[in-house]
């Protein structure tokens, strides 16, 4: 799924880190980075991370739960 215009970063790590299942971010380059890894996720601050905000990511969620937590997320904020 596409997920686009993610202003509080926190929020968005938190419910990640709350998912059940393996959360990805799929880069430009097709490689799949484990989002619920710390490491991971600083790297794709570090990457994409420009003007207070993500423009746009592709993410695989794999667990039902875990893609309506985050779809409930991105609509509810």
């Amino acid at each position: 799924m596409k997920v686009s215009n993610i202003k509080d970063i926190d929020k968005f790590f938190e419910v990640v880190d709350s998912c059940k299942g393996k959360v990805e971010l799929v880069t430009g380059e097709g490689d799949r980075l484990n989002l619920k890894s710390k490491l991971s996720q600083y790297v794709s601050l570090a990457n994409i991370f420009s003007n207070g905000e993500i423009p746009e990511l592709e993410i695989v969620a794999y667990e039902k739960e875990d893609i309506d937590k985050i779809m409930s997320y991105m609509i509810n904020g």
